[in-house]
């Protein structure tokens, strides 16, 4: 009960409307699907009138189209606007400021997604902990409740190893919880985390579906004895078949994964069941297109686009997140009201290995760009040998070469020995499919 009380108090202070609304959350869960679209909805309409009085971008565009508010009320209605793309949002990065911005409060963030074209949003810190909120409801399916322990492996789209000790220390006892980095997975270090897990004794583990997976092998091979928690949660990259049978047998539990974007406010989360993915509605609209013309599924493959209900310092509209899904009709049979994804596609990062014997989670890249990502429009890291790194960078004017010496020193953190190798370049290739690996260990093709 103590944890408890210590994990909302710790929410409170950050958002004084948490625990409530989180209540209501817990609540909504086991409503019609059509009560929520009725929300969502309502919502929306207060979120276009906000963003054509507001955001010039948006203002603009809407006369462009000879459009107004009231044309946009229903979810179907959305299909009237364009879809907004990352270099739209660079292209226009003024034009989205809202004129009441300075009145927010807000953060300024960078991600990459699953695009590996970086770029900057803002995020508002009632959108940030309605976030919050709807990930601890979506850890319930799994048995998750307030104050419960808890273990993370992952990095620092986790806040693994991003924080100064002391606020880290503060972090995990408020929240009752232990953090254990995926970007630093040497023989030494998983043994030091295998003692963590059996002194602690978490109810919990989240991280990195391939950081999981890859503990839990090593586990397996070295016949090290851990306790069983409750639920394993996954997340960030793609959870196959494999992995999941993997880490169930090893951790001897249930597995659930789940999808999560802030900067276009999508969720959704894996029941008992194991049917899909629940797509939460409360604080964005998520919709499938295909990837030829952009007609709206219900049922089938596409890429997700997200409309954010409650991020006023940046509102999205059909924001295109870059991932592809399947989406499906059916309903699952635990009786949640919410569509599902049938499945997440296209999340996949390599690990690459230090001349250490280090294996470093592909993830570790994409923060570095997210954090320096001024003037760099793509990138792609290639491990061609286990001491040297090639990095492809499509740069813009307003690149600064110096933050090369800063992106190196970042990687060689990681080891010393690595040779760092840059490359500017026009174009990063891409499949026939139109995509391409931004992180790429060549090694494991040899």
């Amino acid at each position: 009960m103590f944890n408890k009380q210590l994990f909302i108090l710790a929410h409170t202070i950050g958002e004084h409307s948490f625990y409530p609304t989180y209540k209501r959350l817990m609540k909504n869960q086991w409503r019609p699907y059509a009560e929520l679209k009725g929300e969502q909805e309502k919502q929306l309409r207060r979120m276009v009138s906000y963003v054509y009085e507001n955001v010039p971008y948006y203002s603009n565009l809407f006369k462009e189209l000879k459009l107004v508010p009231k044309d946009i009320r229903t979810i179907e209605d959305l299909q009237k606007l364009p879809i907004l793309t990352k270099e739209i949002i660079q292209e226009h990065w003024k034009e989205l400021k809202p004129a009441s911005l300075s009145a927010m409060q807000y953060e300024d963030r960078a991600t990459g997604g699953s695009t590996g074209t970086p770029f900057q949003y803002r995020i508002s810190k009632n959108d940030r902990f309605l976030g919050g909120a709807l990930l601890y409801r979506g850890w319930g399916y799994g048995g998750f409740e307030l104050g419960d322990k808890m273990v993370f492996l992952a990095g620092s789209s986790l806040n693994v190893g991003t924080k100064s000790n002391l606020i880290t220390k503060a972090h995990e006892i408020a929240r009752n919880l232990k953090k254990i980095s995926s970007f630093d997975m040497g023989e030494p270090e998983m043994r030091s985390y295998a003692c963590i897990l059996n002194t602690f004794q978490p109810k919990f583990i989240r991280g990195y579906a391939s950081s999981i997976y890859f503990y839990a092998q090593w586990l397996e091979e070295n016949d090290i004895p851990v306790p069983s928690p409750k639920a394993v949660f996954t997340t960030s990259d793609k959870l196959f078949p494999h992995m999941r049978e993997t880490i169930d047998r090893v951790f001897g539990c249930d597995v659930f994964d789940g999808y999560g974007l802030n900067d276009g406010g999508v969720s959704a989360y894996e029941c008992p069941e194991h049917y899909g993915l629940h797509i939460d509605t409360e604080r964005s609209i998520t919709e499938v297109v295909a990837q030829d013309g952009g007609q709206v599924v219900d049922n089938g493959g596409g890429q997700i686009l997200a409309t954010s209900l409650h991020n006023f310092s940046m509102p999205f509209i059909r924001y295109a997140t870059g991932d592809d899904v399947y989406i499906t009709e059916d309903m699952c049979e635990c009786g949640r009201g919410y569509k599902l994804l049938k499945e997440i596609i296209g999340r996949t990062v390599d690990v690459l290995i230090t001349p250490e014997g280090k294996n470093v989670h592909g993830w570790f890249f994409l923060y570095i760009f997210w954090e320096y990502c001024q003037g760099i429009k793509e990138y792609q890291v290639v491990q061609k040998t286990v001491d040297e790194i090639h990095v492809k960078l499509v740069i813009e004017d307003s690149f600064d070469a110096e933050e090369l010496e800063r992106i190196k020193q970042i990687i060689q953190s990681k080891s010393p020995l690595w040779k760092i190798r840059f490359q500017l370049v026009d174009e990063i290739e891409r499949t026939k499919a139109g995509k391409y690996k931004f992180i790429l260990n060549e090694m494991e093709r040899r």
